[in-house]
């Protein structure tokens, strides 16, 4: 099944700490249903140093987020939205296309599929 949410994505955070933030999705971890955000989610890690390769130190990264917790903002009318998807027929090929919920427009195509006539 195709993801309701990708990379590239500029999403809104409903619940935690991060609440009303905005970010980009910069990894979508499809295996633990969650999704790290630039710039989101902000937490403090101790690293050990390996010689020749990192210094050690306490390094800032993003944690990464449930799927859930998070609503993509729609590029059309600019609000976070539930995300459907719809199939248009365009000559002999099927189309598959991700679409806002509220404003009912097409997000982004997700793939093409050609048609066999019978």
């Amino acid at each position: 099944m195709a993801s309701k949410i990708k990379k590239g994505d500029t999403v809104v955070v409903l619940r935690g700490r991060e609440r009303g933030k905005t970010g980009e999705v910069i990894k979508v971890l499809r295996d633990e249903n969650k999704v790290i955000v630039k710039d989101v989610n902000i937490v403090k890690k101790h690293v050990k140093g390996i010689p020749n390769v990192r210094e050690g130190g306490i390094y800032e990264m993003e944690a990464p987020l449930h799927i859930s917790n998070v609503m993509l903002l729609c590029p059309k009318c600019n609000k976070p939205t539930r995300v459907g998807f719809r199939i248009e027929r365009d000559g002999d090929t099927l189309k598959k296309y991700r679409y806002c919920k509220k404003c009912h427009q097409n997000i982004d195509l997700v793939r093409t599929k050609e048609r066999v006539k019978v």
